[in-house]
């Protein structure tokens, strides 16, 4: 709407003016779409240990595009498979299926495994044979001399030294990798879990475990890495560990496994330990297995999902089934998470002068509130652009003291707005000492966008907003470029 105003008022903040002008306030509503936005979204496990779960079924060309909210393909897989003899790696493995994503502008994420309850030897049988030791172990029983799997000693210097080996070979391909969302720490524990309830039942005291950790951090310097909850204990609620302090310390995250595993009230175990990790870092959740979490009673109408979500301030959460039967049978549940999940950056008002004249300082101010859960880590600087009908840019300002960065979250419908204001000159002309110039832009009507991204304008984020130009940038309205009147 356009309303007449002596002065320019938005959400309490007044910025007087000499004269009245014609003001534009625009309020936009939230469309409800799903956002696939860095440090955020449902990551599909296309490996999940076993190798034919769950991406097997897909054909080469098919990276889901009809599961609103997918942001990352996530693989999981045994060391074998990666290093099935010393010095010869197969990244094609995972290469192969991620570039289908990757080509999307989306993103991967890893596990790499020490320990299977399906595979004799996850660490590749060459480590054993090089004089690794370890316990064969069956499933239930725990460690068994005729037991048909395999576990290394997990303080074993012969496996520490070509693990190490392995993590070397590995971070050279992956650490920093723009294209990687994270890497989970996965060589402790059966299935990479940080626990052997289902592996031998042996447990190691911290120090081993913490090796481990360290022994990643010493490799991926660049990559977010994630370390599950059961590191710390499987099922012992706790607000803090050792372990949890070295890993806030060397900057990486959590990741819990235990979502809908077990039925009410014991559904997750450590939502208390994100408490200290969202502030800083996205936390990354993963459900059971949804046939097995429904045929134990655990999964219910998937509100206890939504619940983890809440609890946790979770930013990236699991497909853990088969994809396209996961999203039929929980797609109002998957709707309203993405509604929640990782941050979600609303444009609540914007104001502007209706016509603005070269030359002449104009001022834009807005209200801006994150519905999601969790910070948006990577942060963003709102940009206002002016595009003429053909669609070109006209002239581009950016709020550059206001990071959405520091935009705080809520309880759904409580959500916290911040307003914040730029004053801005649109130039007609350049001009050098000389009396040279070159043009600026132009007078005429204005198609008003908005966007978050870096400091220089260029759009970053998705915004659950209509009218996108295809590049990240809003329609929101308009406004009259004037030739300057003195």
């Amino acid at each position: 709407m356009i309303a007449r105003l002596p002065s320019l008022l938005l959400a309490g903040s007044v910025m007087s003016a000499a004269f009245a002008v014609d003001v534009v306030r625009v309020e936009p509503a939230d469309n409800g779409q799903a956002l696939v936005n860095p440090g955020m979204g449902w990551t599909m496990h296309f490996y999940s240990n076993i190798i034919s779960n769950y991406g097997s079924q897909l054909e080469p060309s098919d990276a889901l595009d009809d599961f609103p909210g997918l942001s990352t393909v996530y693989l999981r897989l045994p060391w074998s498979f990666l290093e099935p003899r010393e010095g010869e790696f197969d990244w094609s493995v995972v290469d192969t299926p991620a570039q289908r994503w990757i080509a999307k502008g989306k993103q991967v994420a890893f596990r790499v495994t020490c320990c299977e309850s399906w595979l004799r030897y996850a660490t590749p049988e060459w480590v054993q044979q090089a004089g690794a030791r370890g316990h064969n172990f069956s499933v239930g029983t725990g460690v068994d001399p005729d037991g048909p799997y395999w576990e290394p000693i997990y303080d074993d210097p012969v496996f520490l030294a070509k693990l190490e080996q392995f993590l070397k070979e590995f971070s050279r391909h992956y650490d920093g990798n723009p294209n990687v969302a994270f890497i989970d720490v996965g060589s402790y524990g059966v299935w990479g879990e940080g626990h052997c309830l289902a592996s031998t039942q042996l447990e190691v005291d911290d120090a081993v475990k913490l090796k481990h950790i360290a022994l990643h951090r010493k490799y991926f310097q660049k990559t977010l890495l994630a370390v599950s909850d059961d590191y710390v204990g499987h099922d012992q609620p706790v607000t803090h560990h050792l372990i949890t302090d070295y890993m806030l310390d060397q900057g990486m995250t959590l990741r819990d496994d235990s979502i809908c595993v077990q039925p009410p009230p014991r559904s997750w175990f450590h939502a208390e330990l994100a408490g200290s990790f969202w502030p800083r870092f996205p936390v990354v959740l993963e459900h059971e297995h949804y046939g097995s979490s429904v045929d134990r009673n655990a999964w219910l109408d998937g509100s206890l999902l939504e619940r983890a979500i809440e609890d946790y301030h979770a930013s990236y959460m699991s497909i853990h089934w088969w994809p396209r039967e996961f999203l039929e049978k929980n797609r109002e549940t998957i709707d309203r998470i993405n509604r929640r999940i990782g941050y979600r950056l609303q444009l609540r008002a914007a104001t502007w002068p209706r016509e603005i004249a070269f030359g002449q300082p104009f001022t834009v101010g807005m209200s801006w509130s994150n519905a999601g859960v969790a910070p948006c880590y990577p942060g963003g600087y709102v940009a206002v652009t002016l595009k003429d009908a053909r669609g070109g840019i006209v002239s581009l300002h950016v709020l550059d003291r206001f990071n959405t960065r520091a935009l705080q979250v809520g309880p759904p419908k409580e959500t916290p707005v911040e307003e914040c204001l730029g004053t801005f000159v649109i130039a007609q002309e350049y001009r050098d000492r000389s009396g040279n110039f070159a043009r600026a832009a132009t007078a005429g009507m204005c198609d008003v966008f908005v966007s978050v991204g870096s400091l220089d304008g260029t759009p970053q984020i998705a915004l659950p907003l209509e009218d996108d130009d295809g590049q990240r940038r809003y329609r929101i309205g308009q406004l009259i470029v004037t030739p300057r009147n003195d």
